[in-house]
């Protein structure tokens, strides 16, 4: 029937920074416009780009692409935990469709997802489970990646599916923008770190969850008072990611290859691509407008934090 866009950045830190009264309320402005539109649109299902963070997808094998028949939310960082509300037969219907599109992917009946997928719904709805939701995982903190261009063709294919499917679809891009948040990388791990990566011994306990979840807390306030060894955040790399999703030409970013990201916007810039798949989704529906679009770098949350809300024309 119709489809409508609400792309936006997360961050596990929304809840345990110390941030402004002035940021807190800048970022509370914008997320009660969000709601509005998300509420005025009302929409049938939700289908949701996002990424993962080393809680439900491990290096023992790490899809480029999958889609969620089943998925349970983990409750990382006091989010909300539990089954989501997937429709099953739409989401297997929408796998084999990109697939006949020539488009690799994985799906799972048992997908684990974390703040990362589940962050924009909580502050929307209130509740996981408040909308039928099709989670569709993108790697975008495990390298290798798979090209820009090919994230781009998936969300085109997710967005020809989605326009014929007789409902009005919500679409949730989670992630970035520029961001450089202390996780283990595979090729300076530790042994100790190597085996969480690649997920030896399962999820993580709630002990060793909390630990890691109270490093990146500090790391936050460490970054904030200009103390933390990473990564600044890039916000003429965001503002010029953020011209050209609402350009209606996609095209640009094709050219974007991992390692200038990670050089310029840092080793998480990579969540973008959630936002390409899904502004990819919306302009194979036809041409779109972006609607209201926020960005700020907050340091206390290590991100530069955008949001935006797109409609067809």
């Amino acid at each position: 029937m119709t489809l409508a866009l609400l792309a936006m950045s997360h961050s596990p830190l929304l809840e345990h920074a110390d941030l402004d009264s002035e940021i807190v309320a800048d970022l509370e402005k914008n997320f009660e416009i969000a709601r509005k539109f998300v509420s005025e649109y009302n929409p049938d299902i939700v289908v949701n780009f996002g990424p993962d963070h080393y809680n439900g997808f491990f290096y023992n094998l790490m899809p480029a692409f999958c889609i969620g028949c089943a998925a349970n939310s983990i409750g990382d960082y006091g989010s909300q935990s539990g089954p989501l509300d997937v429709p099953e037969e739409i989401a297997r219907d929408l796998a084999q469709s990109v697939l006949r599109d020539g488009i690799d992917l994985s799906v799972s009946l048992q997908m684990e997802v974390d703040h990362g997928a589940v962050q924009p719904m909580e502050i929307i709805y209130g509740d996981i489970t408040a909308k039928p939701l099709v989670p569709i995982f993108i790697n975008s903190v495990a390298p290798p990646f798979t090209p820009v261009q090919r994230v781009r063709l998936l969300g085109e294919s997710v967005g020809r599916y989605l326009s014929q499917l007789g409902k009005k679809v919500l679409i949730i891009a989670s992630g970035g923008l520029s961001h450089d948040p202390p996780v283990p990388r595979i090729a300076t791990a530790t042994d100790a770190q190597r085996a969480a990566l690649m997920g030896q011994g399962g999820p993580l306990s709630p002990e060793a969850r909390d630990a890691r979840q109270q490093r990146v807390i500090q790391a936050a306030r460490d970054f904030a008072a200009g103390k933390a060894d990473i990564q600044d955040l890039a916000p003429d790399w965001d503002r010029e990611f953020l011209d050209i999703v609402s350009s209606g030409d996609l095209t640009p970013l094709d050219s974007w290859t991992p390692d200038e990201m990670t050089r310029i916007a840092g080793n998480s810039s990579h969540e973008v691509r959630t936002w390409i798949a899904g502004y990819a989704a919306l302009s194979a529906a036809g041409p779109y407008t972006v609607t209201h679009s926020y960005y700020r770098p907050i340091k206390e949350l290590i991100a530069g934090f955008a949001l935006t809300t797109a409609i067809l024309d």
